[in-house]
């Protein structure tokens, strides 16, 4: 009995797992369909768009579309200025959530929770909330119409300030404690300690703002006001949308979409496995 009873244990968690890794490929599987679709739908012809049923995969793949793409609007350009826009902002809301989780973690100071408490209560404000007001200041200043007024308001991050206060707290005191025995600054301790301490946490705070900021669209839109030189990749793109009127330049619109896809993309392949660890530290640490 206790044989079959064994059996039917592992026929049981087998049945499990298979059930358990079919639901996951799903998943997946639906989670990527629509990347999928889009780079296929980029490489068909205008008459392979149009056709009905639909044709899966193109049986002449054509470059044609990312070559129309140019033409419409300036690619490289506005993949210039989202790329600037991404990478300053992202650099800039590392080094701002390190140094202000530093600081909330390992420091005791008079409404310390106080202060994080409001900061987290920021993060349940709609950004719509803050447009206008932030929309004045920078025209205050006079960065209306740049990249530095996409820019600057967008320099600290409540969410990153919050993941990097979580995963410093952390820290064993003693590593930092005998770092200032040794003489070593606060600075110097943050980030020749700390930070290769917390490194898939900041792995994954770059990919979200990184990923988040490139696809950023209604406040470039606002404080650009129709410089069009001056435009991200996700603006320029709706150029291409008085293009879709018929399935004949959905390719086009696909291309599009596909080149403004990529660097996100890469950024993630190069940064999974940290991302990874991130996920897998703090289900340890909950």
């Amino acid at each position: 009995m206790s044989n079959l009873g064994g059996r039917l244990s592992r026929r049981g968690l087998m049945g499990h797992k298979a059930l358990v890794g079919t639901l996951m490929l799903l998943v997946a599987v639906a989670s990527a369909f629509p990347l999928i679709w889009m780079v296929l739908s980029s490489l068909k012809t205008p008459a392979e768009s149009m056709q009905i049923p639909p044709v899966w995969i193109p049986r002449t793949p054509s470059l044609e579309a990312y070559e129309k793409v140019s033409g419409v609007i300036n690619v490289s350009r506005s993949m210039w200025n989202s790329l600037l826009i991404a990478s300053i902002t992202t650099a800039g809301i590392l080094v701002t959530s390190m140094m202000a989780g530093y600081a909330f973690a390992k420091y005791r100071f008079r409404g310390r929770t106080l202060v994080f408490s409001v900061l987290i209560g920021t993060m349940f404000l709609p950004p719509i909330v803050t447009l206008i007001p932030l929309y004045r200041v920078i025209g205050s200043i006079g960065l209306n119409a740049s990249l530095a007024g996409v820019i600057l308001p967008n320099l600290a991050n409540a969410f990153g300030i919050f993941l990097m206060r979580q995963f410093i707290s952390g820290v064993p005191d003693d590593l930092i404690d005998a770092a200032r025995v040794d003489g070593a600054s606060e600075l110097l301790i943050l980030f020749k300690i700390v930070a290769p301490s917390v490194a898939p946490a900041i792995a994954a705070l770059a990919l979200f703002a990184f990923v988040y900021h490139w696809n950023s669209y209604l406040w470039p839109l606002t404080v650009l006001q129709g410089n069009a030189n001056a435009y991200p990749i996700v603006i320029s793109l709706s150029r291409l949308l008085s293009y879709n009127r018929g399935a004949i330049n959905t390719g086009l619109v696909m291309a599009g979409a596909t080149l403004a896809v990529l660097p996100p993309l890469v950024l993630f392949v190069f940064l999974q496995r940290f991302f990874v660890d991130s996920i897998v530290s703090s289900a340890v640490k909950g």
